[in-house]
Formats: C-alpha cells, sequence, structure tokens
C-alpha cells in the first residue's frame, strides 16, 4: 500500500506496510502514481508513454531504475507481513492504571468528557484503603512484568493528595517483594499547585500533565472556576514555578482545542511563549450538536491550522527554538513494536481504570458505561471476556482501518471515542481519523524539511 501527497513543496512517497518513507522529484512521484505491482526490470510501456509528454528516455528510465531499487529492497509497494498475526492476539498482563482518586473539581470545563468531574456518578474521593488494593491488583494482574505505570488521575487529584501520598508510599513498599517498579504520573487544573505539591510532585512523578488551554481568552471562555470565573491568571505562574524546579523535561502542558479557537497554532505558540518546551493541543472529541463541537465543516480549517503550524514549528527549529509538539512527534526509525501497531493503547488489556468505588473499566473513557465494567478491586472480581475482547480489537478487524494508510500510526483510533461516536468499539470514529492523517502528513513532511537542513 502507497500513500503520496504533496505538502510544503515536497513530494512524499509512504510504503505502509514497510514504513519506508521517501522524498521524491516530480517524475519519480507521477511515476509511482501509474505503477501496479508487481514490478519487472523495465518500466511499463504505458507508464513510460504517458511520462514521455514532460520528459526524457533518459529521465524516465533513471527514475524507473530508482524506483524499481526500491522495490526489490522491500521499502516501496512492500506486502502485508501484520495481518498474518492479527488473529494470534492474547490478553497480556495489565501494565498500566489509572486511578481515579477524585471524582470530584474545582473547575467546571464546558467540553469535560467526565461531567465535570464526577462521571455522571456523584462527587467523591477513593479512600487509601480502596487505592490500596487497586495497587494489590496491579501487583498481581502484572504477574511477570517488572514496569508498572500508575497515573493519578480525576476530576482533579489534588482534591485528594493526602491518598496519592499514601498511595505512593505504599506502592513504594511492595516494590522489592514483588520485584517491580512503578513509574507515577499525574494529571492536574493546577489549582492547588504550592510549592509543597509541586516539590513532591517532582520528586514522585515521572511525568506530569498540566492542564491548560492556552491564551488567556481561549482558557478562560471553558476553564473556569466552580462560580464562572476563569483560570488562567492562576495557574499559569504555578505551572511555570513547577517546570522551573523540574527542568524540561517529562511533563507536558495539555490543552484543547475546539470550534471557539480554529487557530490553535496560536495557542500552541503561547504556551511554548510562557516558557514551556512540553506542549500538547487536541481536539475536543464531543456531540457534534454542541455549540463547541468541531464537525466535519471544520475539517479544512483544521488541516491548514496543522500546516500553518508544522511550518512555524519548522522555522523554529532552524533557529534552534524548537520545542515539542506532541502531536508531531514521530519515529521514522524504531515506531512502536508490531503488536502495539495492531492494537494500539492496551485499553482494558493491559490498561485499565479504577474508580473510586473501586470498579474497573477498560479506560477512564469508559467510567461511568456500566455494561463495560470490568470488576472489582475489592473483591478481586476481573472479566476476562472482556479482556480478551480489548486483546484481540486491532486494525484488521475494525471497519476500515485495513485499507487505510495510516492504519500502523493510530492502530485503529481511540475505542471509547469509537463507541461512543460511532457506535461500536470496532467502528472508528471518522472525524478523529481525519485529524490523525493529518498530523501525520504534517509530522512526516516535518522530518524531511528537517533532513533537508542536516
Amino acid at each position: 500500500m502507497i500513500h503520496q501527497y504533496q505538502l510544503n513543496g515536497y513530494n512524499i512517497v509512504l510504503d505502509v506496510n514497510s514504513g519506508g518513507v521517501h522524498v521524491v522529484d516530480d517524475i519519480t512521484y507521477e511515476m509511482i502514481q501509474m505503477l501496479t505491482p508487481p514490478l519487472r526490470g523495465a518500466c511499463p510501456k504505458d507508464v513510460a508513454d504517458r511520462l514521455s509528454e514532460k520528459y526524457t528516455k533518459q529521465e524516465i528510465a533513471e527514475a524507473y531504475h530508482d524506483v524499481y531499487t526500491l522495490y526489490e529492497n522491500d521499502i516501496l509497494f512492500s506486502d502485508d507481513e501484520y495481518e498474518q498475526f492479527s488473529d494470534m492476539m492474547v490478553s497480556s498482563p495489565v501494565k498500566a492504571m489509572c486511578l481515579h482518586v477524585a471524582h470530584d473539581c474545582n473547575l467546571r470545563c464546558s467540553y469535560c468528557f467526565a461531567s465535570t468531574g464526577d462521571f455522571g456518578e456523584g462527587r467523591k474521593l477513593l479512600d487509601a484503603e480502596t487505592g490500596k488494593k487497586a495497587i494489590d491488583f496491579l501487583l498481581v494482574q502484572s504477574k511477570d512484568r517488572r514496569n508498572l505505570e500508575l497515573d493519578f488521575f480525576g476530576g482533579e487529584p489534588l482534591m485528594n493528595f493526602g491518598v496519592v501520598k499514601e498511595i505512593v508510599a505504599y506502592a513504594r513498599s511492595k516494590e522489592k517483594e514483588y520485584h517491580k517498579n512503578f513509574r507515577f504520573t499525574i494529571t492536574t487544573n493546577g489549582m492547588l499547585l504550592n510549592d509543597p505539591v509541586i516539590d513532591y510532585i517532582n520528586q514522585e512523578m515521572s511525568n506530569v500533565v498540566l492542564s491548560i488551554d492556552g491564551r488567556k481568552e481561549v482558557n478562560d471562555r471553558v476553564r473556569v472556576r466552580c462560580d464562572g470565573s476563569g483560570s488562567y491568571d492562576s495557574i499559569v505562574p504555578k505551572y511555570q514555578r513547577l517546570v522551573e524546579k523540574r527542568g524540561q523535561d517529562q511533563y507536558y502542558v495539555r490543552g484543547t482545542f475546539t470550534k471557539y479557537n480554529l487557530d490553535f497554532a496560536k495557542d500552541v505558540m503561547h504556551l511554548h511563549e510562557l516558557g514551556f518546551d512540553q506542549v500538547s493541543v487536541e481536539p475536543v472529541v464531543s456531540d457534534p450538536k454542541l455549540p463547541y463541537a468541531l464537525t466535519e465543516a471544520d475539517l479544512p480549517r483544521i488541516f491548514e491550522e496543522y500546516e500553518t503550524l508544522a511550518r512555524q514549528l519548522i522555522e523554529k527549529r532552524k533557529k534552534g527554538e524548537g520545542f515539542n509538539f506532541f502531536h508531531f512527534m514521530l519515529d521514522l526509525d524504531q515506531g512502536p513494536c508490531a503488536i502495539k501497531r495492531l492494537r494500539g493503547c492496551g485499553c482494558g488489556n493491559e490498561y485499565v481504570a479504577v474508580t473510586p468505588d473501586g470498579d474497573i473499566y477498560p479506560c477512564h473513557q469508559f467510567v461511568g458505561m456500566e455494561e463495560w465494567k470490568m470488576g472489582s478491586v475489592l473483591d478481586n472480581t476481573f472479566d476476562l471476556k472482556k479482556k480478551s475482547y480489548f486483546a484481540k480489537a486491532n486494525i484488521y478487524g475494525k471497519e476500515g482501518c485495513k485499507d487505510c494508510w495510516a492504519k500502523f500510526y493510530c492502530s485503529g483510533g481511540c475505542n471509547a471515542n469509537n463507541l461512543q461516536y460511532a457506535g461500536d468499539v470496532l467502528r472508528p470514529h471518522k472525524l478523529s481519523c481525519e485529524l490523525e492523517k493529518k498530523r501525520l502528513e504534517c509530522a512526516i513532511m516535518m522530518k524531511a524539511a528537517m533532513a533537508d537542513e542536516s
């Protein structure tokens, strides 16, 4: 499978199955569009005839030689070697948990997928004993996996900070006994940050996600306190303080964009100007009937903005002022392992979420969907049939994924978004697909641009 596109002056050819990316001249780009494998040693006469209207025989012969060499090396028109393994996907030990320490929040963000923090289940906090049982569950269900990940999530987890610290201490006390290594992360809206909390986070949390939506007018339109006032002025200096103490590593500021800020490249740049070098500004996925919702009608404008952002980042890097934008970070040399390429994030299989009530769900976005509940850490129940279902959910069983050029990068998209907005875990959400493909095109183009500079 081949995907070809032109962006920012580059002719880009992606060989989907091998992952080979080729930046080519005009004749080669046009030739590849005309060719159908298997290829032979000489350019097909019909292709040569069509190209002869613009190019010489020597140019055609040289271009075909280059194309054929790539073909012979299995990095152009390569076969799909992955599908044969799609039916062999099996359940894996659990390695990561999203622990909901607070189903409550001190903000009332209008787009919040978690119903402003309580997930539709009423406001409550996790107690330490339930948290410890969640750790015990992870220690057992991780089996022989040594490295474990646990994300403290909400709502706003700092509303239950004492319990966070108690759970971390408990987990650390079990590491040697179980031969495990815990990697903790926390996601916060920043309202309760102060120096002691910042120091603890920087000591114990391997990563921290700092929620802010960008420019003051953008953030304060949707990311508001309970009284309706904005949060920007309170959280920005706290985030700057945390990063100043932590250094430019193992954190990111996470924003969102909605229909209200389709010029989100300005928000990305604004966050960098505030001193943050790890930035994510992501699309809100929501009911298309909501006033802030992104719809397919917005796609051309969003695509234009991603291209604008990509060009701005290229210029920044050329000047030695580059920073990381999460959605444009792409490894074309190694990439994810084969299993991750086929089934993605591990939702419901390698990764689970646990609520303040001890209920287990496939991930944080499934919480509250009673039919997808997988068990409880309080009685050690765990639905292995559901776990197996998610283990087997991969790009060769998801509608339309098999024939999509982006399949090995998005791995079939977010299972929760698929379910909520397309009606089925195995039916990818079309809007999300289109956004992902555009981000990938921009990210690959940026690699080509920076290679030009080296």
